[in-house]
Parts: structure tokens; C-alpha cells; sequence
């Protein structure tokens, strides 16, 4: 990746971040192979500031996200994080001890409301854990600053003595809403937040989200599959597939004028709001590339319609074709692809 903003102005910046998982078979489990689920990505995030991170299911999308808040240990790579407190850390390289320094400043939002909730806590302990553990707030300011979370994501304070089967799922997503953002971090990753609700629930999350990123001045970084959410909450979207990121741009013009083949048919899915449109999908031939054994060259060639003889051979690198546009595609300068 060339030409990137100044660190000044970024919050985040990941390079070449991987997470391989060993294949184990025998008696003796011994390594057999790896599952590349993330090979090799670089993005970055400027503060302030929500950037869609999207592809289908099994391209390493949640694993990337898990890995930036450290849920999950990468192989290799540098997560560099602007902590307030801290300055630049690679987040990569730390220990769990040098990690919960900054932990209070990156929080991350989960896709299943049901399941990330302890059935056995109490509203009140479940999100007041980040200050707990922080050592942030103790006794009646614990308490007061629970209370006042739960009112701005839409929470009545005298639940919180409740347990989390007594709420519906869209108030149970507004817990850890409220768990992940009572410690004020900086940037929050958000897993999927909406796909596991009711769709007119989904909506309300997504407000309830905006409102809060005015409100805190937060940084998302939003996973998700659904590029028609994506398009309504983020400033800038990144494309993942199998493992690898392939384009990245500004929201509008990705949807407008993508660069790479797989963004054009992933765009083509998106549903539109004209009775009088006819639906042009494209429908990708074959399957999706085995992280385990991926293609040589390009791992979306073997389904890629304008695939030439390089693209079977070298694999292409991100590579930023207009200011803060960046493609993995050998032929992304000379095909015409059609957006929203």
C-alpha cells in the first residue's frame, strides 16, 4: 500500500496482518496444513471516522476485527493503535499485560446479543466490568455512570438489577452497546451488530450507533455482510475476499465506480428502491477459494470474468489508483465496472 495519510491523522493503521490456522490430523495431531483466514491486509482509520469492512461469509472479516481488539492472537503483522493515554503501541506485540492499559480505549460490539451477555450477571455487572477491570470507578460512581449510559442507548437505569433473558434482542444489543462504550474508549469495533435483529430493529441500532459516534466523537471499525447497512452508517468501505483485502475507497465512490470485479458483483446484489428497476446480478461462477489451498496468482480468478493469463500467475498487490483508492487487481485500471 503507497501513499497513506500522514499518522498524525490516523487512529489506526493495520500492515500485513495474518492469522493462520494449523490443520492438525493423526494420533499425534500433528500439523498437517494452515487455514489462511486472514493473509496478509492493511487498512488504516482516521479519528472520527467508520469504516465498513465487508465480503462474505468466510473471507476473515470478524477474525480481522477479533484480532485488533486481541479476542483473537495474530500470526503476524502490526496493529499500530493512537492510544490517548499511551501514544502508538503495536497492539500486536503486546502481552496480555502490556494490552490492558489499552483495552479501556478499544472496545468491540458483538454480532449475537444473546451470547455475549452472562446469563448469571446482572445488567449492572455486565456493564460496568470495563470499569471494574480498569479500575475506572467503584461504589455510587460505578453505579451513576452505569445509570447514565443506559439512559443514552435507550435503557431505563432501574433495570439494571435485571438479568439479560428479561430484555428483547434489540435491548439486549443495547447493553453491549452500553457495556463496550461506559469505559469512553476511542474506537469500537462492531461485529455484525444488526444482522442477528429483527429488521426494524436494525435500524434503530444503526441510529442509536450515528447518534453515539456524534455524541463520543468514536471511530467505528464495522464489520458486516450487508452492503446496504454498510452504505447507510460508513465514511469509507473495504472490500475482503478470502483473507485478503481487495479494494478500499470512499463510500460513495466505491458504490459509484468500483475497481475490482468482486466489488462490482458484490454491489450488484444490493436491492434498490425502484420498483422499476431491473436487477442486473451478477452471479459469480464456481466456489469461493479454499483458504487452505487458494489459487496461484489472484485467489479471484478462477471466478473472475476479465481474469488474463497474469492474473493466474502473479498475485496482484494493493496499489492506490486515485487518492484514497486503493485496489488489488492487475486489470483495475483498464476495466469499466458498473456500481450503484
Amino acid at each position: 500500500m503507497t501513499d497513506q495519510p500522514n499518522q498524525d491523522n490516523l487512529i489506526l493503521e493495520v500492515k500485513g496482518l495474518q492469522k493462520h490456522f494449523p490443520i492438525r490430523a493423526g494420533i499425534f495431531s500433528s500439523v498437517k496444513g494452515k487455514v489462511k483466514a486472514v493473509d496478509g491486509v492493511n487498512f488504516y482509520l482516521r479519528p472520527g471516522e467508520v469504516l465498513g469492512l465487508v465480503g462474505e461469509s468466510g473471507c476473515g472479516k470478524t477474525t480481522t476485527g477479533r484480532m485488533i481488539v486481541r479476542v483473537i492472537e495474530p500470526t503476524a503483522g502490526e496493529i499500530r493503535f493512537k492510544d490517548r493515554d499511551r501514544g502508538w503501541v503495536d497492539l500486536a506485540r503486546l502481552d496480555r499485560r502490556e494490552m490492558h492499559p489499552s483495552r479501556k480505549n478499544i472496545q468491540m460490539i458483538f454480532q449475537d446479543p444473546y451470547a455475549s451477555l452472562d446469563p448469571r450477571m446482572t445488567i449492572l455487572r455486565i456493564i460496568s466490568e470495563p470499569l471494574t477491570s480498569n479500575n475506572l470507578a467503584s461504589g455510587k460512581e460505578l453505579e451513576e455512570r452505569v445509570a447514565s449510559i443506559m439512559e443514552i442507548v435507550g435503557l431505563r437505569p432501574e433495570y439494571m438489577s435485571r438479568y439479560p433473558h428479561a430484555f428483547s434482542g434489540g435491548q439486549r444489543q443495547r447493553i453491549g452497546i452500553a457495556r463496550a462504550l461506559v469505559s469512553g474508549p476511542q474506537l469500537v469495533v462492531a461485529d455484525e451488530p444488526v444482522s442477528a435483529l429483527d429488521v426494524s430493529i436494525q435500524a434503530q441500532i444503526l441510529n442509536l450507533l450515528q447518534d453515539l459516534q456524534k455524541q463520543f466523537n468514536l471511530t467505528y471499525l464495522f464489520v458486516a455482510h450487508d452492503l446496504s447497512v454498510v452504505r447507510h452508517i460508513s465514511d469509507r468501505v473495504a472490500v475482503m475476499y478470502v483473507g485478503k483485502l481487495v479494494e478500499s475507497a470512499a463510500k460513495k465512490e466505491l458504490f459509484g465506480a468500483p475497481r475490482h470485479p468482486y466489488t462490482e458483483a458484490l454491489l450488484s446484489a444490493v436491492p434498490r428502491p425502484d420498483p422499476h428497476h431491473k436487477s442486473a446480478r451478477i452471479i459469480l461462477a464456481g466456489e469461493v477459494a479454499d483458504p487452505a489451498n487458494p489459487p496461484a496468482g489472484c485467489y479471484f480468478h478462477p471466478r473472475c470474468r476479465f481474469a488474463a493469463d497474469i492474473c493466474s500467475q502473479v498475485e496482484p498487490s494493493l496499489e492506490e489508483i486515485s487518492p484514497d483508492h486503493f485496489v488489488a487487481c492487475h486489470r483495475a485500471k483498464e476495466l469499466q465496472l458498473q456500481g450503484v
